[in-house]
């Protein structure tokens, strides 16, 4: 499958906990144990006093302490993943690889490695036949100057190509709609920048795939940090309270004070009457963008230009606009199609109510058929296809927890096996049962 060039980030955007993550604070004890032993060994100068599955060479004087090995990283996500994270597991390995001489000093081994990687963006694929996996990454060197890092290589890699993959599906699910990344409240906020920044990779891997130009919309500065970008957003439940629930005057209030640049997206179910909200807000605020207009006042009247409406109706509760003997639950509750096309008629006959001179009547309808239609309240893959399915008129999903679901169907463990030992300064196989060295062509020579 295809990738998307791009410049690798600087390894100053990651801070690293360097001494931490040298010292093994974050990895599982029994790589330390390995090392420890590995360390040992070699000040002892033991050579292998064992039986060795490689058969057809002398290995006694193998000194297993000092045994360099080729490491592959993998996933087995079926059928693909999106990968991210290669980036800083790169500049871990640069930072952190080498060991603690007798006083206590690190001395870094990195360039005595090979590093072979792919670039976060690129499409892995899997099978189900753990005997060609494709590796993301593979490390050539003396095991124990790298052994420590195992655990941390393969967590910042795992979390970011899952949350990539599954916005990558996520906007291939809604046909190349625009996905608003919304999960900040979902997690821990030390994770945001990470997850902002797998976001940007599936969005920049999905428009390179499919020439689309999508936009990257966070709702945190953080989630964009790694990448340069601000969170963007509007008003909330909260801020329609603190207008003693006048959600028209909030939006009014909106756009007189907020700088031109922020979209005018107005929340409309605060009252569960999504259709009556729409209207009353779009009436305010064409008679104010009018009034600008007629004055001459273009750049003013851009302030009071609705970019779109955002229900965000309650998974209990049915709008009043479809309220009715026939209304169910589980047909009509929440933001369901029903009240969707409901809303989109609506809008764009907003305009026949209101008392426009004729000769600005063309541009009153086309105000109203402008404004687009947001959608938020417990998307995921499942809903967001069934509303595609049934050509349900959404613009844009706004997007939370499935993003960064962890489920047996959206589960990226990544696994670090050796595959190949130095014996005689000649790789030779060896593996665990199951395994084997395998190749992808997108590896890119790192060192």
């Amino acid at each position: 499958m295809t990738r998307y060039n791009r410049e690798r980030l600087v390894h100053d955007v990651f801070k690293i906990e360097v001494e931490k993550i040298r010292n093994g604070w974050y990895s599982d004890k029994y790589f330390c144990n390995n090392v420890y032993l590995l360390e040992r060994l070699s000040k002892e100068g033991y050579t292998f006093q064992g039986e060795s599955d490689i058969k057809d060479v002398d290995c006694s004087m193998v000194r297993n302490g000092d045994l360099e090995v080729e490491m592959q990283i993998f996933t087995r996500r079926r059928p693909f993943s999106l990968v991210a994270g290669v980036d800083e597991a790169l500049a871990i390995l640069k930072e952190c690889t080498g060991y603690y001489d007798e006083n206590k000093i690190f001395v870094n081994t990195y360039k005595h490695l090979e590093v072979e990687a792919v670039q976060d963006g690129t499409f892995v694929n899997y099978n189900g036949n753990p005997l060609e996996v494709e590796p993301v990454m593979k490390i050539r060197g003396r095991y124990r100057d790298f052994a420590k890092l195992e655990t941390v290589l393969l967590g910042v890699i795992a979390e970011p190509t899952r949350i990539a993959t599954n916005v990558y599906n996520t906007l291939v699910a809604s046909h190349s709609k625009e996905i608003l990344f919304f999960p900040a409240r979902f997690t821990h906020y030390k994770l945001q920048a990470l997850h902002g920044y797998a976001y940007s990779v599936a969005v920049q891997a999905h428009n390179a795939k499919f020439g689309k130009k999508n936009y990257r919309f966070v709702s945190t500065d953080e989630q964009g940090s790694w990448w340069g970008a601000e969170g963007v957003g509007t008003i909330a439940h909260a801020t329609i309270c603190s207008f003693l629930g006048d959600t028209t005057e909030t939006m009014m209030q909106f756009c007189r004070i907020m700088p031109r640049e922020v979209a005018r997206i107005a929340l409309i179910d605060y009252k569960n009457d999504c259709l009556g909200e729409s209207r009353k807000i779009m009436g305010r605020m064409f008679d104010k963008y009018l009034e600008l207009m007629i004055a001459g006042k273009k750049e003013e009247a851009a302030c009071y230009k609705l970019y779109a409406v955002r229900p965000d109706t309650s998974a209990n509760m049915i709008d009043v606009s479809l309220c009715g003997p026939k209304a169910t639950i589980a047909t009509d509750a929440g933001v369901c199609p029903r009240l969707i096309r409901s809303l989109r008629n609506a809008l764009d006959s907003a305009y026949e109510e209101w008392d426009v001179p004729s000769e600005y009547d063309a541009m009153a309808k086309d105000w109203c058929k402008s404004v687009l239609i947001a959608v938020t309240g417990g998307f995921n893959i499942e809903k967001i296809t069934e509303f595609e399915r049934n050509d349900v008129p959404v613009d844009i999903y706004g997007v939370g927890s499935s993003l960064i679901e962890n489920s047996k169907e959206t589960n990226n463990d990544f696994t670090a096996d050796i595959v190949q030992v130095k014996i005689n300064d000649e790789w030779r196989h060896l593996a665990k049962i199951g395994r084997a060295a395998c190749g992808n062509p997108n590896l890119q020579t790192i060192l």
